[in-house]
This record gives C-alpha cells, sequence and structure tokens, in this order.
C-alpha cells in the first residue's frame, strides 16, 4: 500500500485544495457583492484504522465553513431606502413565485438576507438588487403601533393621503402687561384697553363682533395674536388670524381681563357685516401675571372663516399657556401655534426613519410610518443554506428564525461582502504551493513504480 497509498492521499490533497481554490474563486468575484458572506475552507485528515506502530499521515477531506456571523464594512448610500444591518440579524424576504396582471405573485415562504439594496417598483413593493422583496409589520399610520404580528411583504401604495379637518389649535402665549397698541399712552389711564365706541359690543364674550365699520377702531385698540392656516374636512386651507384686545385693568379696580378675536370676515363689504369675533372667553389675571382660573381650552362653535365652515376647533393652551408678564415691546409673545388638520398629499417619497421604520413623504408635508423592519436571527447562523442572489434558507442544523434581532438597522447605508482580498490572495498562494506539491508526491510515485518495474526487466 506504501506507493498507492502516496498516491491516493496525494490526490484527495489535490482535491481538497482544488475545493479550497474554488472558494477563493467565488469569495473574490463577490468581493463587491452587497452583503455576501465569503466561504473558508476547513480541512480534515482522514487516518486508517491501523496498529500505533503503523500509522500514517492519511488523506485529507475539505468541507466549507461559513462566515454568516462575521460583519461586512457599512458604507453611506445615496439612496434613501438602503439600509445596512449592525450586528446580529436578517432581514425577512421573499422571492416572486410569478406574475399577473402585472403585479408579482408570492408562495408565503421566508427567506433570509443581509443585502439591503432595496428600492421602490412601479407597484411599491420594496425589492433588492437580487429580486428579493423586504417583509416588515404594517404600521397603523394615527398610531403608529404595528397592526399585526406576522411580518408581510412591504407595499407603499401610490393613493393620495386624504386631507384632515383641523379640530385643535394648539395656542401659548404671553400678553404684554401694557399693550401698546396704536393709541395706548402711558400718560393716559385705560388708553390701552378696548373700550370703542362701538355699534355692537365685541367683548360680549360668546357673542360679540366687529363690524366692518368699526375694524380701524378695533386695529387701533388691540395687538396682533398670530395666524395660523387652518383645513375644512375636504383640505380647503383657510388663515385664522388673532387679536387680542384688554377689556379691564387691575388699575381701574377690575381685574386684568383680555379677549381673544379672530378674523372671521375679510372680505366684507357691508358697514354691518361681522368682520372679527369673539372667541368667548375672558382671560382674567391676578397680579403675578397667572390666570385667576385655569382656561385649558375654548372650543370656538361653527368657526366660519371667509365663508369657509370648519366646524368646531378647540384652543388647546394647556396648563398654563396664555400669561400676563411684563414685556417693554408692549406685544402677544406667541410661543405655540400649530393645529392638526391638513390638505390631501400625494405620495413623494420613501425613507428610513428611526428604529428601522419605513416612512412615507407627501405632497402636504406630512410623514406618516408605513411598515416596521423586523430582523430575525438564528441559533446556528453558520448552518443556513445559501440561495442565489445573497439569500439563505433555514435548515434543521440552524434552527428556526427568531424574530427580534440585536443587530440594528443603520438607514441609507449598506453592508459590504466580507471578503478580505489581501486576505484571499495570501490564501490563494498557500493554495497554489501545496496543489504543487501534490502533483510532485503523484510525480514521485510514478518514478518509484517505474523503477519497481525496470527490475523485472
Amino acid at each position: 500500500m506504501g506507493i498507492f497509498g502516496a498516491m491516493t492521499t496525494a490526490i484527495s490533497g489535490l482535491k481538497s485544495q482544488s475545493l479550497a481554490l474554488e472558494q477563493i474563486s467565488g469569495n473574490i468575484a463577490n468581493s463587491q457583492t452587497v452583503g455576501f458572506k465569503r466561504n473558508e475552507t476547513s480541512f480534515v485528515s482522514l487516518v486508517s484504522d491501523t496498529p500505533a506502530v503503523r500509522q500514517i499521515a492519511g488523506g485529507v477531506d475539505a468541507f466549507t465553513r461559513s462566515t454568516n456571523t462575521v460583519q461586512g464594512d457599512i458604507a453611506n448610500s445615496t439612496v434613501e431606502t438602503h439600509m445596512g444591518i449592525s450586528g446580529d440579524g436578517y432581514f425577512i424576504v421573499e422571492s416572486s413565485i410569478g406574475s399577473s396582471d402585472g403585479s408579482p405573485l408570492f408562495a408565503g415562504i421566508n427567506t433570509y438576507s443581509r443585502r439591503g439594496d432595496f428600492e421602490l417598483d412601479r407597484n411599491g413593493f420594496l425589492v433588492n438588487g437580487a429580486g428579493y422583496y423586504l417583509k416588515g409589520l404594517a404600521l397603523d399610520p394615527k398610531t403608529g403601533n404595528a397592526s399585526g404580528t406576522l411580518p408581510s411583504i412591504v407595499r407603499i401604495t401610490n393613493d393620495f393621503l386624504p386631507a384632515q379637518a383641523t379640530t385643535t389649535i394648539d395656542y401659548r402665549a404671553n400678553l404684554a402687561a401694557f399693550p401698546k397698541t396704536p393709541v395706548a399712552s402711558d400718560l393716559v389711564t385705560d388708553s390701552e384697553l378696548l373700550s370703542g365706541p362701538w355699534t355692537t359690543d365685541p367683548t360680549t364674550a360668546g357673542a360679540g363682533y366687529v363690524q366692518l365699520s368699526d375694524v380701524d377702531t378695533f386695529l387701533d385698540q388691540t395687538i396682533s395674536g398670530g395666524a395660523v392656516t387652518v383645513f375644512d374636512a375636504a383640505g380647503a386651507p383657510a388663515n385664522v388670524q388673532f387679536r387680542w384686545g384688554k377689556i379691564d385693568s387691575a388699575a381701574s379696580g377690575v381685574a386684568d381681563t383680555w379677549n381673544l378675536f379672530y378674523l372671521e370676515d375679510s372680505k366684507a363689504t357691508l358697514a354691518a357685516d361681522p368682520v372679527w369675533r369673539n372667541a368667548g372667553t375672558d382671560y382674567v389675571f391676578a397680579a403675578n401675571g397667572q390666570l385667576t382660573a385655569p382656561v385649558g381650552t375654548v372650543t370656538i362653535t361653527n368657526l366660519s372663516i371667509d365663508n369657509l365652515l370648519l366646524g368646531d376647533v378647540t384652543l388647546n393652551h394647556g396648563n398654563k399657556g396664555i400669561s400676563q408678564f411684563a414685556d417693554p415691546n408692549g406685544v402677544a409673545s406667541v410661543t405655540e401655534i400649530d393645529q392638526n388638520g391638513f390638505a390631501a398629499g400625494e405620495l413623494v417619497g420613501v425613507s428610513l426613519g428611526a428604529n428601522g421604520r419605513i416612512v412615507a413623504s407627501y405632497t402636504n408635508g406630512k410623514t406618516l410610518p408605513a411598515a416596521q423592519v423586523t430582523l430575525v436571527s438564528f441559533n446556528g447562523d453558520n448552518a443556513l443554506r445559501k440561495l442565489d442572489g445573497g439569500s439563505f434558507a433555514e435548515t434543521d442544523s440552524s434552527g428556526p428564525a427568531i424574530l427580534g434581532a440585536q443587530g440594528s438597522i443603520v438607514g441609507q447605508s449598506l453592508e459590504g461582502s466580507n471578503t478580505d482580498i489581501a486576505d484571499e490572495f495570501t490564501k490563494l498562494i498557500v493554495t497554489q504551493q501545496a496543489y504543487s506539491a501534490g502533483t510532485r508526491i503523484i510525480s514521485s510515485s510514478d518514478e518509484m513504480l517505474k523503477e519497481v518495474l525496470n527490475m523485472m526487466r
């Protein structure tokens, strides 16, 4: 068995080194493949069952060793839907099994990938460069909470985002203790008050209004309170303008009292037409600049702006949102003025937000959560079965997918191949030398056999 055993051992070495060369070749070929995990070659000795004094080194066999747990470099990307995984985890993806009327069909079989170069296709699906469709948890656009527990194919529709009518205006401001209206004077007591003369009394809470004929007087005796654009149920906009009028003062023996007005009709033409209307609440302040009684909310019933009906709208001042502290400028300093309505919007883009959330952006400036990208992990990562396109399938050895990996998703980034070209070339040199040495064993064995045959001549 000596000479022939040496040849057999050498042949096993050639086969093993050939496999190693094939692995090196594949690693180098995929050095620029997104999310690629290189293969290493493990060599195992094969020893025949012989007595200890007759044991030989034996042959060799080669096996593939995966590096699925070895991180590739994370590089920035200019595409907003690209995502890389830092640490443990895999995207849940699925391949299409066909199409119907231009839309892909799916069999519901999950595969897993680290390739995160996802982009929107014409149907609104997020597909990576290898043709795999991303799966995640659907989110309720109003609450932002997951609407299910099982990941499904992520799809962003091109439907318009419906308009939302304004129901609440968040409004907070500080009113100057002495408002410097155009007619106010430090030398004249109560000159800062809203006192008329009026055709009707605009300070009647809940019913007072300013006629067109009295507008100039009203503007001279009040200060601006800011403005905000609101929307009706169809998304039509209207500009709500506020003004503050001080109607009583502590200097006159009455507590400092203010009324809030809004511009109801900016297009009035008749002298008796209502233009500015009282919001309906007295804001009464103590000497410390705080309200004597909390005014957290004020509801304007059937709000109408330039004949646009908006329904009931609540002014939300919050806790101590309206105050009366000294202000040398004598103005109303608005610290917050915002509302919850918006016009209808068309989809303009999709991006990855915080915590792996896919966010849809619309022409009306709104951004809504669409889906939650979920990562999975495995107890035996390196036992996953490789598929085309950088995807993996679970096996008995890998164990089932575990929802909720420890890794994090990095937006506008991609994980590169974990192949190290310098390392692969080093292994290539070693493999080549080992293969050449194996061929020399066969050549030497052949020469020895020739010598044996020559003995018979």
